[in-house]
């Protein structure tokens, strides 16, 4: 794929029409209706200048949070407090957003327990429970491990999630409508305070290593199955007007955990295979509506076996999706910026590097922000073409929040302040 070379200014230039359509498609009007009318001046695209979004999930309140967690241990619940409690935390999120100045927002992933372990809830064809093998940070570590277990002590599973038994089948689109449904309701009511809007979805990489194979005669048989099963989904928030986020660690994270006992090489050959499933499940889709999240695992900790983003990048620009979200604030991953600048972004993408931490209650100084942004357009060669986010979700499990929700929002507030900085600056 051809590159972007780094060039000296970051001046404003012509915007190519393929770069246009994907920052318009982030962005919408009022009530969350798509507009990308081609008559638009290409070069308009930054007159706001840098946009900020976020990863996609948010902290859940405690009552939720019970209701999710029982309702996943196959507790009886009442059905209808539970639909009653999303509805009302989508639509705080969505406020609490807005009033961050986040310009392109999301549900929060409110209905959801987990950001890819609600699928078995969707699907059919999962059951009994597996069993996840410890990422090498917590087995290099005992003392880490038994300090995060006394920090979340009731939180939903993710450590034996179901596997799959038979078929994989998504009959039942019910729950993923009514999930967009909320997310309508609630944009409705801040009167288009907002410039664009997502949905995420499990990518088939990570369902398939998280819910492991139990039935299909090969692991690859089982991760297009996913993938043809979760187009179902894919599609409906796509049909929806919304900006699709897959969200796929298991193109990073999963050197440290499934294929921790893999050579580098056997690695990459399974990252080969799950972005072609990616590819598969999304043919056909407008690139431009769909972002690729890719992440090293959100959790504060040593990270020291996660793979180099030079190993995987290449691979990750295969994806068919117009935008890549990559951690960058991570200490361990934000001296990677300087080496996109040798690996050569793609010239028909645009990046959303990290450059707040999901795990950590330190709020980032704006100027900080704005510094590693500019970093961000001076690896890229062109600020037309970087949206400011965050490293990961603030909630990817229920009941597992490494930040504070009052802070969260602190986060995302200086987040905005940031990207308005960095846009003064760029601007001069």
């Amino acid at each position: 794929m051809r590159g972007c070379c780094v060039v000296a200014s970051t001046a404003p230039q012509p915007l190519p029409r393929c770069l246009w359509t994907i920052i318009e498609s982030m962005k919408n009007s009022k009530n969350g209706i798509v507009d990308t009318d081609p008559s638009r001046e290409e070069t308009g695209a930054m007159e706001g200048g840098i946009l900020t979004t976020h990863v996609g999930s948010l902290p859940r309140n405690a009552k939720l949070s019970d209701l999710l967690i029982r309702q996943e241990a196959g507790e009886a619940i009442d059905a209808e407090e539970l639909r009653r409690e999303k509805e009302k935390a989508v639509s705080r999120v969505v406020q609490k957003q807005v009033e961050a100045g986040v310009d392109i927002i999301n549900d929060g992933e409110q209905p959801r327990v987990g950001f890819q372990t609600y699928v078995p809830q969707r699907m059919k064809g999962f059951g009994g429970a597996s069993v996840r093998n410890v990422p090498l940070d917590y087995q290099e570590f005992p003392d880490f491990t038994e300090m995060v277990g006394r920090r979340f002590p009731r939180r939903s599973n993710a450590s034996n999630p179901p596997k799959a038994v038979s078929d994989v089948r998504y009959e039942d689109l019910s729950e993923a409508r009514e999930e967009v449904a909320f997310f309508d309701a609630a944009c409705r009511k801040m009167d288009g305070r907002f410039s664009g809007r997502f949905m995420t979805a499990a990518s088939p990489g990570i369902i398939a290593t998280t819910m492991p194979n139990a039935y299909y005669e090969t692991y690859e048989r089982y991760l297009f199955a996913l993938a043809k099963e979760m187009r179902k989904e894919y599609e409906l928030i796509i049909e929806s007007g919304l900006t699709l986020q897959l969200d796929a660690p298991d193109l990073a994270m999963e050197r440290t955990i499934l294929f921790q006992d893999k050579s580098l090489k056997e690695f990459l050959s399974m990252v080969d295979l799950h972005v072609a499933a990616l590819n598969e499940a999304v043919k056909g889709f407008p690139r431009e509506r769909v972002r690729l999240h890719c992440c090293w695992g959100n959790w504060e900790g040593p990270h020291l076996h996660d793979v180099p983003l030079s190993d995987i990048f290449p691979l990750l620009c295969k994806a068919d999706a117009g935008a890549l979200s990559i951690e960058f604030a991570n200490p361990r991953h934000q001296h990677e910026l300087k080496e996109l600048r040798k690996l050569r972004f793609p010239d028909d993408k645009v990046l959303i590097p990290g450059v707040i931490e999901s795990t950590s209650n330190f709020v980032e100084h704006p100027q900080l922000i704005a510094d590693r942004i500019i970093e961000a357009v001076t690896a890229v060669g062109d600020r037309t073409r970087v949206i400011a986010g965050v490293d990961c979700g603030f909630g990817t499990f229920t009941g597992y929040e490494f930040v504070a929700e009052s802070i969260v929002w602190a986060k995302l507030r200086a987040l905005t302040d940031g990207a308005g900085l960095a846009t003064e600056l760029l601007q001069r």
